[in-house]
This record gives structure tokens, sequence and C-alpha cells, in this order.
């Protein structure tokens, strides 16, 4: 066989990954392979037992080989991400008369998990099963179920396992339904002890036929080719294509085959995660108004968080005869003065006012905003009664700054309580508004909808925490402030009523997400993860609470929670039109049998109302499978995937959607981003997204995440919007997403692309896209270059001859740095369609045809 290499950097390196994939693992050739093997099921303790299910094989018992090596064929999914969450102890694997195995495993936790497949390699939904269902103790005391094995014995299947030094065995027939424990006078070991490279392990032992390990082996090697595949950078780009030479591109555009796409592509995802609400878009300057901080807030670990944080003076914290029930803590000043440094000192512009308001009862007192020199940029006064009163007050600045603090100061003794402060210059004017540099980015992006108000603070780290929405509307003060899964505070003075305003404001649908009656499965609080969903017997009223949200959106003033809505300020309706149900679960009979209950309650109930499912936190897996599967039983309209992934995996898989059935279930892509903000991964999204716009008849939505991150205060990286105190950095990923959103169409219109290379990895850098919009009757094009060299494109347009000018925006720059901004300007229609694209470059073209 003669090889030619015509382009001789790419062509060996795909030689190299044949030979790679190939020998790499250590596969035979078929002529050696046996008909039976052993097959030995095991997990270690590395990574603090995160690592999964492993398998080894062997033809004698004695030599044996490790797939992958240690490659985790299944991952528990139970508890956080935390030491001891997401660990897989002791597996035990059992084989049904009908072939199917069936995995459990100890989880350090009151449960045993549980998950079944016919090859071992693609598993079914995890279900965590309450060996001890009659265990009370406290906290610290909680049972913790180890040593999970498994026996056959009359037609049923036993349960064996270990708890504080006693053994008790579960029975089943069905790997549903268990018994309830007791005791167990047996004592078994029905483990098997084999070396593996020279290391002992315990397990559980079969012989199989060698087909089933050969697919397993197959499985290892794909997942380890596509990570390597995926695994792109501009350094690796530089080895890969030494020697290209400037592409030619052309591009044959063709107007009259077209077809009706989603209108709605482009949105943003908000999240309360990064202090993205409170010290973020929420226009409130002080931390902590309301003094109801809590150590449960970081769950204990951190003793300065309490009542008091943010706050510095002469006070002390009561709670006797509050304001409100809800708001059960306040200060009282003594003779001295109270100050907050809100959040990184407080950002303020001269001649700029800004409303102050407190409740407070007691002695007069001073409000003053100053800076650390003692100098006062703008004071007020207010003399409080003997009873709660609130007051408003302007204070109108003198100078600049970003790191002044509020004071309150008093001769006598006065109480305080929900102290405020806004700029009156807010978003739209809104009372209780929005910061209005950041809701104006948002807002330069034209985003077609708005899902708030979170993913897993949607759902909640525990049944306890989940978001409520009934508790984010009315007065402030009444409003129920509560722990945020991120481990801060939230306030709520964001709440249900702000979000709709702020859809409404930016002429953006409104997507509320709501939990399927069960918390995050990476909860550390409460327990058990969505083992412990909220019990059968209240989620009658978790389902009212969610069809009373759509009352309060759309019912009118009549109704209950209509006139809630009116009496907030807005009589007429928001006009809601979706609802998502779930986010990112993790597919449990749990899960799915309140998920049913919720959806279904909305579809009759409400059947204009579009209800958008959930399919999991990845684009493939048990979750998406199962996820998909009830989809298609409850025939939903939308479902919500995620998936954040290398730029690699964005540059390699733009024909994603291309697939997917027209006849099923629509996508929201509700949260993606490439690992990072380097102009090669927002360029890699670029990419991506010209297969989302070709694919725009299944994909009817798409939102990055996360949208907003305050500096110093992020727990997710990276994001969309960064921002300080009186400062907004946005991303070189975010005028990805402005471009997109900025240039829609409703109609995807088919174009040829053809290459003077050739090359596949050339081909998948080099990306085209064609919309046109009815309303404006622009032809928009889309051009994406993520070579090291430049691109020329030769242009043509069937039966279409524009003559206006072409407007004509260009990202480019250095793909390693962040500094990449878009550039427009006005060029004739000529000069447009050809005009080359420098290396690593986005381009936008708008043509006017009408």
């Amino acid at each position: 066989m003669k090889m030619v290499f015509k382009n001789k950097p790419l062509n060996l390196i795909s030689f190299f990954l044949f030979v790679f994939i190939i020998f790499g693992f250590g596969v035979k050739p078929k002529s050696e392979n046996p008909d039976k093997v052993y097959l030995f099921a095991y997990s270690t303790l590395k990574n603090n037992g995160k690592n999964g299910l492993h398998f080894a094989w062997s033809t004698d018992q004695q030599n044996w080989f490790s797939i992958g090596p240690e490659f985790g064929f299944l991952k528990s999914d139970f508890g956080s991400w935390g030491p001891t969450g997401k660990s897989m102890s002791e597996p035990f694997l059992v084989q049904d008369k009908a072939g199917v195995f069936h995995c459990f495993w100890s989880v350090k936790d009151n449960v045993f998990a549980h998950s079944e497949s016919k090859d071992l390699v693609n598993w079914g939904r995890q279900n965590y099963i309450q060996g001890m269902k009659n265990f009370v103790g406290k906290n610290q005391d909680k049972s913790v179920i180890s040593n999970v094995q498994v026996d056959e014995k009359n037609g049923q299947y036993l349960v064996h396992f270990s708890e504080s030094g006693k053994n008790y065995f579960s029975a089943t027939r069905d790997f549903k339904s268990y018994s309830s424990s007791e005791i167990d006078a047996t004592s078994l070991k029905l483990r098997k002890e084999i070396a593996i490279n020279g290391e002992v392990f315990q397990g559980t032992l079969f012989k199989v036929d060698w087909s089933l390990v050969d697919n397993m082996i197959k499985k290892m090697e794909s997942v380890k080719f596509r990570d390597k595949q995926n695994t792109t950078s501009p350094k690796s780009d530089s080895l890969l294509f030494v020697g290209l030479k400037p592409v030619k591109a052309e591009i044959a555009i063709h107007t009259e085959k077209a077809k009706k796409i989603s209108n709605m592509l482009t949105g943003v995802f908000f999240e309360d995660i990064n202090y993205a609400a409170d010290g973020g878009l929420y226009g409130e300057l002080i931390q902590n108004r309301d003094f109801e901080y809590s150590l449960h807030d970081k769950k204990g670990s951190d003793e300065k968080w309490n009542a008091s944080m943010a706050w510095n003076g002469d006070f002390k914290i009561v709670k006797e005869n509050p304001i409100h029930v809800n708001n059960p803590n306040y200060a009282i000043i003594s003779k001295g003065s109270i100050s907050n440094f809100g959040f990184d000192g407080i950002a303020l512009k001269a001649n700029d006012k800004y409303n102050f308001s407190v409740f407070a009862k007691g002695t007069k007192a001073v409000v003053r905003l100053k800076l650390a020199s003692g100098e006062t940029l703008a004071e007020a006064k207010f003399t409080p009664s003997t009873s709660w009163k609130k007051f408003d007050l302007i204070l109108k600045v003198s100078k600049t700054v970003n790191d002044a603090h509020l004071e309150i100061s008093t001769d006598g003794e006065t109480a305080v309580d929900m102290v405020s402060l806004f700029p009156q210059k807010i978003f739209k004017n809104r009372k209780n508004g929005l910061r209005l540099d950041l809701a104006e980015t948002i807002a330069d992006m034209h985003p077609k909808f708005v899902r708030f108000p979170g993913g897993c603070v949607a759902h909640g780290d525990g049944l306890h925490n989940i978001y409520r929405w009934k508790n984010t509307i009315g007065p402030l003060e009444s409003r129920i402030p509560m722990r945020n899964i991120w481990n801060y505070h939230q306030s709520m003075g964001l709440g249900y009523f702000e979000y709709f305003q702020f859809c409404e404001d930016l002429g953006a649908e409104a997507v509320p997400v709501l939990a399927a009656g069960v918390p995050c499965q990476n909860s550390s609080d409460g327990g058990s993860g969505q083992q412990f969903g909220i019990p059968i017997e209240e989620m009658d009223d978790y389902v009212q609470d969610v069809l009373d949200l759509i009352e309060y959106a759309n019912g009118s003033v009549n109704t209950v929670w209509g006139k809630e809505r009116a009496e907030a300020g807005h009589p007429k309706p928001f006009n809601l039109k979706y609802i998502g149900i779930g986010n990112e679960d993790l597919i449990s009979d749990v899960f799915e049998e309140r998920y049913k209950m919720i959806v279904k309650a909305v579809q009759q109930k409400y059947p204009e109302i579009i209800v958008i499912g959930t399919v999991g936190p990845f684009f493939e897996g048990t979750d998406y499978n199962e996820g998909w599967r009830i989809a298609d039983e409850l025939k939903l309209p939308i479902v919500d995937e995620h998936y954040y992934q290398s730029p690699g995996w964005f540059i390699n898989n733009q024909n994603f959607y291309d697939s997917y059935d027209r006849a099923k279930s629509k996508v929201y892509l509700g949260e993606y981003a490439s690992w990072g903000n380097k102009f090669y991964n927002a360029l890699a999204e670029a990419l991506y997204l010209t297969g989302v716009e070709r694919n725009g008849d299944v994909v009817t939505m798409a939102s990055y995440a996360p949208l907003l991150a305050r500096e110093k205060h992020t727990q997710w990286n990276p994001d969309l919007i960064y921002f300080t105190g009186d400062e907004v950095k946005p991303t070189v990923n975010y005028f990805v997403q402005q471009l997109y959103g900025q240039n829609p169409g409703n109609h995807y219109v088919e174009s040829t692309l053809r290459l003077s290379d050739n090359n596949d990895e050339v081909r998948k850098r080099v990306a085209v896209s064609v919309v046109s919009d009815e309303a404006s009757g622009d032809l928009i094009i889309k051009l994406v270059n993520a070579l090291p060299v430049a691109v020329t494109p030769a242009i043509s347009l069937d039966h279409l001859a524009p003559t206006k000018n072409v407007t004509y925006t260009v990202l480019s720059g250095n793909p390693e740095l962040t500094t990449a901004r878009p550039v427009t300007q006005q060029l004739s229609v000529a000069t447009a369609l050809s005009k080359e694209l420098p290396p690593y470059a986005f381009v936008v073209m708008r043509i006017k045809t009408k």
C-alpha cells in the first residue's frame, strides 16, 4: 500500500493517531481473541473513590489486563463534589437470569446505590436505596452503609450490607422495590481478590464472551481518542498547520433555498452565582442590609459570616419586635455609629443622586457617605419615633470614588433595619431596580429570552433550599432570604417580579426555571442528594405553587395571584409563554415520579404554556438518554441541554444537531461554554454557533453560561461578563454572543463552501452561516476562520444583486489573548464579498436587499 502525504504535517498526525489507536491500548489481532474470558469488576481509592467502576480481563485468571487502564465505565453521581461525594466504594456486580448486570455500591451515606447495564458500557439510571429506613439519630450519628454484597436465593436477590458493625439484608425481585432491612445472621465473603500489576483488589468475577470485553475495549479506545482529538489549542494548531498556505474559499449562497428557523436563538441565562444578583445586577449598594446573613450561608466555614457581616461600629443585633417575622434581625446603635462598606467598597459618581432608605425607631440620626480618610461626600438627617417607620432620603455625592462607606450615627439609641442605598440612575428608572451599566451590557446583546433565577440555584442544596418563588415577591422586608447553593446569601431583593420586569424591559421572553420536586443531585446539605425528593404527600402543594406562578404572570387582576402582581405595580399580565421544569437533574425514579406530576399538571391546566424539560448535565450518558426517553413519553415541546467542553469539542462537533429527529422535542441549549476566555475559546464557540444556526429548525434557543461574575467573588470560571463595583468587563466571548444576538434571522439560507485545501482539519476551522431577516429584508453572512492563516473568500449570491453598502464587522486578534474587539465599517458589496479574513477571525456581513 502506497501512502501519499499531500499535506505532510496533517497527514502524519492522522497516521500516528491511527497507530496510537491500534497499538496504544494493546489491542490484539482478531485471530488471537479467545471465545471466553474472565472479567473482574473493581474500584480503587484513588481520587477519593471518584474514578468509578473498573474492569480487568484474563484468559487464565493469572495474567490480568486492566481496561484503560482503570477506565471508569460507571461513576457514582451521589452527593456533593466535596471530599466524600461522588465516591464509589466496594462495587459489587451481579448478573440476573436475563443476562442483565446490576452494580451495587456504597456511597458513604445511609443508602446503597444501584445501576444496571446489558453490556457494561451503557448504564441505566442510578437509584439510591435507603437501607436503614428506620434509623433515627443526630446528623453527626448518621448511618453509613458499607460492604454491599448480593446473592440470589429462591427467585429473589438479597442485598447484604453492614452498618455500625451489624449486618443486614434487604430483598428485591425487580431491583426497584426493596423489603425493609432485617438482621443478617450470615457472614458472607462473596468478593474475590485479584492481583493486577502487582496490586491486590477485591471485586466480583465473571466468565463472559470475548465480544463483551471487546466492545468495552472499543468504547474505552473511542473515548480516549475523542478526548485526545478534542485537546486543541493555538500551540497545537501551530504544529498541526506547519506549512499551511493561505486558504481560498469559494462560497455560493443559494438565496432561493431557505428553511424557517427559530428567531430567538440567542438569549441569556441569569443565575445568582459569582455574586451576580446581590452585589451585581441588583442595584442595592449595601451588603447585608437586613442583618440576615447567617453562619449557615457558608455552612459554618466562616465565623465572621453572621448577622453583623459587612457592618462595623457601636451596635448590637437583636430580635425583639422586628419589622417583619420574615426579617427577624435588626441593629441597635448606642451613642455611636454603624458603617457598611458595601461589596468591596461603595462606588459613587460625583453629582449623582442616591436614594437612601431605612426602617428606624429611636433617637435622631445622621446618615453619611464617607471615605476612610473621614471626608464626607453626602449626608442627611432623619428623626425616628418610638415605633418602626420607613425613611426615604436623597444623598447627592460630591466626588467620584470606588471605596466609600455608609455611616449612620446617633447621640442616643436608634434601631435600624433594611438599610438601603440605590443609585437614582437605574436601568429603565425602575424602583428596586437593576445596576445600569450591567443591565445595559446585557441589553446590548439583544437577547430574545432570559432564563432565570438559575440552574443549581433553582433546585437548591437540599430540600429546604429549593428556590420558592413566593418567598421572593411582595414588600422587601417581608421576603424570605436564604442560603445560596454557591455558599453565600440571597436577599431576594431581586425576585420574580423584578425578573419578569427585566424581561419586559429587554423585550425578551421570560423563561423561569423551577425545581422538579427534587434538590440538586450535588446537594451536601440535608443529605443524600436527590434520594430525598419532596415527600409525595407534599407534592400537591408544590405542584400548586408551580401553577400559581403561571397565574401570577398571566392571571387577571381578579385572580388571587394576578392581584398580587397588580399590587406590585403591574396590572397587565406578563404574558409568560415558557416554563422550565428541572435543571440538569439526575434522572432517578424519585425524580421521574415528581417531574411527571408537575409537567402533567401544567399541560392539563395551561396547555398553551411551553414546558421545557431537562435531559441532564451532559451531551451524552445516562441522564441524557433517560431524559430524552421521558421527553418522548410526555411529548415535551422543548428539552434543555447543557454541556461545558473544551474548544476542541466545539470545533469537532459542529454537526452535533444535524442528525436530530425533527419530529421530536426541540432543543434549548440552556448552558454551554468552552473552558476559557481567550479569543481561541470565543472562536470555537463562534464556529459551533454556525452549526446551531444551520440547525435552527430543531434548536430553538441557546444561552452561554454563566452570565455574570464579580471579580474576587467567583465560584465558576469562565464567565461571560466580569465586573467590579464601578467597571464592567465583557469578555471576548461576550462579543461573539453579541454579534449573533444583534444579527439573527428567521430563515436559514443554504450555501456551498469549497476550500482550496480539503484537509479535514482545515475544513473544520472554516465555517459559514447565512440567514435572512424577514422584518428588515437583510441577508446576514457569518464567516469564521479559526486557522493561523488568512482565508480569502469569493462569495456569489444567486438571484440577488444588492447595490447598497454592506455593514461589515470583524472580530480578530491573537488567539492566546483576551483583547480582541469587533470593528465595524461600511464596504461596497464587491469589496465585502471578497475581503480577506485575517488569521483567527469572525466576520459578520449585513447586506440590505430592499
